[in-house]
């Protein structure tokens, strides 16, 4: 604690676990992935000090600004909110001054004291502790108790050698932390949907990588920049992400050249599906990820859906499957990727739009039409030539870091 002429400074952040409450004889492995991945978001800060406990994580600040820490903080995911702290001694009194601190440099008019007393012998319960220190405060300033709604809620955990006392709280990330799950391989495109899905996949534990299908010179440079873009938002969540653009041009012609249009959608989700897979495997990934919603376009009826998706044995989540436009669309402007999403620049399923898409494709109709042309050793050829970009929460487009992934 540092105390200047009555003035606290925060020295500490307390952060609070969430669902990983709930994860019983793998708690520690979780807890040990949040704390790997709470360093690695707030690796710039090389002040900070870190310590766990089975249901509590403490960064201590060491002077590094709590509203700076806290941003980068916020997008970690398996935090269920965190508060900025002031560590004292377990001692009633450098308690009852510290939060009386607190009360006066408040411009609050009523406040209510909460303690939790896990230090079980420490010679005041809870309740005691809480008059304790709401008498301290009210002999000494104009504030008012109130219980109910309170403008100033101070809070106090008080543990065996250190007590913490805090105000407020922040809104975690909630979810897993990114990694426990394993890793997934995003489909992702230019629009709204696919950008939402990787983030509720990160949400779940599973880390990702991306797969984009450019069709230059149908699709233009603006369109792969969109999408790395799209990238660099979704990099804080989990570090960085790593995105796989697959020249899809001479597939995707060849498709138009000896199917039926209104297969056309079909055939091609079908082509993505298996070089995703390819890629995947040769990724460590575990499963394949897209951002189809049931109903919203041809290719995302169930009948539709089955004819795509049994040319893959892999699992295949769909997180917005169930969510409406405007759900998709609430999520993607929280991850501030919707600006982004509407920019204008068409991607290889937009550019060849058939007129008339088949809702109700049949697998054995898909597989005729496929066997009009030598589909496998075009996919060989777009795996062969995809290029590997690394994206960081920092990253420039145009300045990535870029290597073949072969």
């Amino acid at each position: 604690m540092t105390i200047e002429q009555n003035k606290l400074q925060y020295d500490h952040i307390l952060v609070r676990f969430g669902e990983l409450s709930t994860k019983g004889k793998n708690k520690k492995d979780f807890i040990k992935r949040l704390l790997t991945n709470v360093k690695n978001a707030l690796r710039d800060y090389d002040k900070l000090t870190y310590e766990r406990t089975h249901d509590r994580m403490y960064i201590m600040l060491h002077g590094e600004d709590p509203h700076e820490v806290s941003e980068h903080l916020q997008k970690v995911f398996g935090i269920s909110s965190f508060s900025f702290a002031i560590k004292v001694a377990t001692d009633i009194e450098e308690m009852k001054k510290t939060a009386l601190i607190i009360a006066q440099q408040s411009d609050a008019e009523t406040f209510k004291i909460i303690a939790r007393r896990s230090f079980k012998r420490f010679p005041m319960i809870s309740d005691e502790i809480n008059r304790e220190l709401a008498g301290e405060i009210l002999r000494n300033t104009s504030l008012r108790v109130n219980v109910k709604e309170p403008q100033l809620r101070i809070q106090v955990e008080v543990h065996e050698f250190d007590t913490y006392i805090m105000t407020g709280k922040i809104a975690g990330a909630g979810g897993y932390p990114v990694g426990v799950g394993g890793k997934g391989m995003v489909m992702l495109s230019g629009g709204i949907d696919s950008p939402v899905a990787s983030y509720l996949t990160m949400k779940r534990g599973v880390a990702i990588e991306c797969i984009h299908y450019a069709s230059p010179p149908y699709t233009s440079k603006a369109a792969q920049e969109k999408v790395l873009q799209l990238a660099t938002k979704l990099a804080p969540y989990q570090g960085h992400i790593r995105v796989h653009i697959v020249p899809f041009t001479d597939l995707q012609l060849a498709i138009y050249q000896n199917c039926d249009e209104s297969y056309a959608i079909t055939i091609m989700r079908r082509m993505m599906y298996r070089i995703a897979q390819r890629l995947a495997e040769k990724q460590n990934c575990l499963a394949i990820v897209n951002g189809e919603s049931i109903g919203q376009v041809a290719s995302q009826t169930l009948e539709s859906m089955q004819t795509i998706n049994c040319v893959t044995n892999m699992p295949v989540i769909r997180p917005v499957a169930c969510l409406d436009k405007l759900e998709i669309i609430d999520i993607a402007k929280k991850i501030d990727t919707y600006d982004i999403s509407i920019q204008p620049f068409e991607d290889c399923c937009t550019i060849f739009t058939p007129k008339n898409p088949v809702t109700k494709p049949t697998i054995h109709k898909a597989e005729h039409l496929e066997s009009r042309f030598d589909w496998d050793k075009l996919i060989d050829e777009c795996i062969e030539k995809t290029e590997s970009i690394n994206l960081y929460p920092t990253s420039k487009i145009g300045e990535e870091d870029n290597e073949n992934i072969f």
